[in-house]
């Protein structure tokens, strides 16, 4: 895997919008407030605060800003600005060599999903599973996700121990056994969509994670069976299952026996695997998140209910 150069204060990063557009504006300029509060300096792509319907501009668009932040030798680093839908669309119009010969840090979450996993395979990029720009805005960015991001785009030594954004917080320890490989994975409904592209997510001898939003257990249970029918759950050395937030029934209704929580899903369909399995770090769509390296070897220990990364994710600049 290639390694981004590591970023320093005073760096460049361009804000992006590969997916669906800010609601408004003063969204995005709340969250680059904040990163500039950090020492950085922010340029923002053409594209960046388009609409059209659920998109931030045309595709050619966005994918012409997101390859113009790649290739310019002034941007030391891109950030998405948020998730939403239209990552995937930019496939054919993509240049994955060019991402390879031009490594920088690459940051998102949620639908930028797709991207991560276009970059790891077919650039053999390590990316960023993290926030999104406008989750930087002061008020809102919180210590944690700060001190998270920093030590992974930032930092010299490998990040190690994922910790519990509230240490009171409970981690559920699903399958015990220790797995150690590269990490890949993201935003649970991507990683399925994934399935038959050229970019399908590839599980054998790696750890899998996924997080979701929104989605109903029946839903989840759809998309985690479509794995585990592809053979992605056969493959993995383990599994980490980061947030997956209001992921529970909507509504309570006696009358329709197949309502369950996730975790009952989990116990059903996962556990059964017999990989080593947690289940609740603050990996996704929560206020606190980590910023999780894609592409480096970790270790997994899900007796002791740890995920620690194993190597730096950047070199020097």
């Amino acid at each position: 895997m290639i390694k981004p150069r590591r970023l320093k204060k005073g760096a460049t990063i361009r804000v992006v919008s590969p997916a669906s557009g800010m609601w408004a504006r003063s969204e995005l300029w709340r969250g680059i407030e904040g990163i500039e509060a950090l020492g950085f300096n922010v340029q923002t792509g053409a594209s960046a605060f388009r609409n059209k319907h659920y998109l931030a501009g045309e595709d050619e668009e966005r994918a012409r800003d997101l390859m113009d932040a790649f290739v310019d030798p002034d941007v030391d680093a891109i950030l998405c600005s948020q998730g939403g839908y239209g990552s995937a669309r930019l496939f054919s119009l993509l240049d994955f060599s060019a991402v390879a010969a031009n490594p920088k840090p690459f940051v998102g979450y949620s639908d930028i999903t797709a991207l991560h996993l276009m970059f790891g395979r077919l650039s053999g990029l390590v990316t960023f599973h993290g926030p999104n720009a406008a989750g930087f805005e002061q008020g809102y960015l919180t210590e944690y996700t700060r001190v998270a991001w920093e030590a992974a785009v930032e930092g010299e030594a490998p990040i190690g121990s994922i910790s519990m954004a509230n240490p009171d917080g409970y981690l559920l320890k699903v399958t015990g056994g220790v797995a150690e490989g590269p990490i890949v994975g993201g935003n649970l409904t991507l990683v399925c969509a994934s399935l038959g592209t050229p970019f399908e997510i590839d599980t054998r001898g790696k750890l899998l994670f996924f997080e979701e939003l929104d989605t109903e257990p029946w839903i989840m249970d759809h998309m985690i069976t479509q794995l585990a029918n592809a053979g992605k759950l056969r493959d993995a050395a383990g599994i980490v299952i980061g947030d997956c937030r209001d992921c529970e029934p909507r509504k309570l209704d006696p009358g329709f026996h197949n309502q369950c929580s996730f975790e009952d899903v989990i116990f059903d369909l996962l556990k059964p695997v017999g990989k080593p399995l947690i289940y609740g770090l603050p990996l996704g769509h929560g206020k606190d998140k980590a910023t999780l390296p894609l592409g480096i070897g970790a270790r997994l220990d899900a007796t002791a209910g740890t995920l620690t990364l194993l190597e730096a994710a950047t070199i020097a600049p």
